[in-house]
């Protein structure tokens, strides 16, 4: 019997690998609403990427408060400010075989998840996708890497698991079930916070990181200090980590963004907090000099 997928958030994260599942022939649908529930339910799902573009006809989209189903697993594909507005849905919704994977930027997500839903498996998560949603019912990849990493805490790595990966895997997503998901998502933070971080800063794209030079420089050295961080935490990070994601940066679209300068210039709610904000304060708390995210939250307050 085939699983049945629910993404909670069909925005440029859940859109893309929702797309890629439904493309692979899995059983999945989407909680969306307004404009873009309206196009998901009409027109379809149009995915524009570099190694080429796919389209969907009209797909299964509900709200939440019209969704009625039990589906076996949840990927929660929403912001982390947003999290307190999709607890309700979620206690309504998963059963208790359902597992919930939560793939924000935050790495506390799936703890802070399994403080509130005692029944349904809940594991950490995160993903590497450079993606927004350009449309209603149009998501722009601007590159082509689909990775996931999921896995608990404790490094089980049940059946189900296993299921889940292997459906991923069928459907061309990079899915990997971790046996250290605290790392890899501290991994994954790792590249995301920096590049949010340089990005507000000094208010440029991804181009601007990927030339030689003093943003490059600034973006690099938040990663090596959100690697002191993690050892101070007692997890340690590859310590080859800031070329690994110099790369990766060089890998993506000298336009893209990331959410959260995007999220800001539409001056919505964002997760500056959790991204950018907190991190000085968690030096502070576990006795790390970290002079670069300091000063860069320094003049963030400022502006906000």
């Amino acid at each position: 019997m085939s699983r049945r997928y629910l993404i909670l958030g069909s925005g440029g994260t859940g859109g893309a690998l929702g797309a890629h599942l439904l493309r692979g022939g899995l059983d999945a649908a989407f909680i969306a609403r307004g404009k873009q529930l309206e196009a998901l339910t009409r027109e379809g799902l149009l995915v524009d990427k570099p190694s080429g573009s796919f389209s969907l006809g009209p797909v299964q989209a509900w709200d939440t408060e019209a969704y009625s189903g039990v589906p076996d697993v949840i990927f929660l594909c929403v912001k982390g400010y947003s999290l307190e507005e999709a607890l309700p849905f979620l206690r309504r919704t998963a059963g208790k075989d359902t597992v919930i994977v939560p793939i924000l930027n935050l790495p506390e997500t799936g703890e802070w998840l399994r403080a509130r839903l005692p029944d349904p498996l809940v594991t950490d998560g995160c993903i590497y996708i450079a993606s927004e949603l350009a449309s209603p019912g149009r998501i722009l990849m601007r590159g082509d890497i689909l990775r996931v990493f999921f896995g608990l805490p404790g490094g089980e790595t049940p059946p189900v698991l296993e299921k889940i990966r292997e459906d991923l895997a069928a459907c061309g997503v990079d899915a990997n079930l971790s046996r250290n998901i605290r790392r890899d998502c501290l991994t994954k933070f790792s590249y995301v916070s920096p590049q949010g971080a340089c990005g507000l800063y000094y208010n440029v794209s991804a181009g601007a990181m990927q030339k030689p030079g003093e943003i490059r420089d600034c973006f690099a050295a938040l990663v090596g200090e959100i690697v002191l961080l993690a050892r101070a935490q007692g997890v340690e990070l590859d310590p080859d980590l800031q070329a690994r994601n110099l790369a990766i940066l060089d890998g993506v679209e000298p336009e893209m963004t990331t959410s959260l300068q995007r999220d800001i210039l539409r001056g919505g709610a964002s997760e500056l907090e959790g991204l950018i904000l907190d991190v000085p304060r968690q030096g502070a708390k576990y006795g790390v000099s970290l002079p670069v995210y300091e000063k860069i939250a320094a003049a963030l307050r400022t502006k906000d």
